[in-house]
């Protein structure tokens, strides 16, 4: 198979080539070709949450902190309700549903901050509310799951709750720019959760995506990975202390710790060397060890 750099094909349908790339068990060293483009379907829901370190996600801590919006007590909201006909608060809910719609298509967290100051607005004395009504609604008519990945912070993604793990990912497979990202995150996966940057722009360069260059497709390659990726919460990108010049390292953000299943990844990677997933006894045990309940907290329960 031969990699266009006008387009680079992530389709399902043909067999990995084992000799696309090579993978040593015992060093755990992946190098990858460009068959991995291919079967982006390989990726699901997990429901694991990791701590946060972003890199310069969402503004400032000042910003974050929300200093201006007091979660109302279950009385206050009560009196609140009293202010409202229910066709004034099912249209909020309608509004704040739709806002929530519009940034999901971009897969941008939301932050209460901004929800409060754009949408709710006069209502925010009955927030828990509306929050829980849209909640409902996204659960019933649109199969999603509204999911609070950051408590202190109050940042909140959409998750397909339709989605199990033998289903495919939300990440749409003929989308390039996932493709791109289902092999950061299998480089990263497979070589123990975290990796130096360099590791990630020489990878993508055997794929003749260069992060120096403009690509045809991508674009500026090195602002859709450390940006775009970032701000959706795909990945982190964190400073390795005491380095000059600067060097960073890559790791998994909480929207892929929700979304992508690495067992599904582990299959991936025996398909395309032919060997079984168990090959590799670290990532294996890792992959099937985690518990399926989601750790972070759901709007509902906020």
């Amino acid at each position: 198979m031969k990699t266009s750099r006008r387009r680079v094909s992530t389709s399902s349908s043909s067999a990995c080539s084992s000799g696309s790339g090579s993978l040593s068990r015992n060093k755990q060293e992946v190098e990858l070709g460009p068959v991995c483009f291919r079967r982006c379907d390989a990726m699901t829901q997990r429901k694991r949450l990791s701590g946060s370190r972003q890199h310069g996600s969402f503004g400032t801590q000042e910003d974050d902190e929300d200093p201006a919006f007091t979660q109302p007590s279950t009385s206050q909201v009560q009196r609140g309700l009293e202010k409202f006909t229910p066709a004034q608060v099912d249209q909020k809910t309608a509004e704040v549903v739709q806002y929530f719609l519009v940034k999901d298509q971009k897969k941008i967290p939301i932050r209460r901050a901004d929800l409060v100051k754009h949408v709710v607005k006069d209502y925010r004395n009955i927030y828990p509310e509306i929050l829980k009504k849209a909640t409902r609604t996204f659960d019933q008519v649109f199969g999603l799951k509204l999911v609070e990945i950051d408590t202190k912070t109050h940042v909140y993604i959409l998750i397909n709750k339709l989605e199990t793990a033998e289903e495919a990912s939300r990440i749409n497979p003929t989308n390039p720019k996932m493709g791109l990202l289902f092999v950061i995150l299998s480089v990263i996966f497979m070589k123990g959760g975290v990796v130096r940057e360099i590791l990630i722009w020489n990878t993508l360069k055997k794929l003749r995506v260069d992060a120096g260059v403009k690509h045809e497709e991508f674009g500026d390659v090195k602002k859709l990975v450390t940006d775009e990726f970032v701000r959706q919460r795909y990945l982190e990108y964190v400073r390795i202390p005491h380095t000059e010049p600067a060097e960073h390292e890559f790791r998994w953000g909480q929207r892929a710790d929700l979304e992508v299943s690495k067992a599904k990844i582990l299959e991936f990677m025996g398909e395309l060397h032919e060997q079984e997933p168990q090959s590799w006894s670290q990532q294996y045990r890792e992959a099937h060890s985690t518990p399926d309940s989601t750790q972070a907290s759901t709007s509902s329960q906020r």
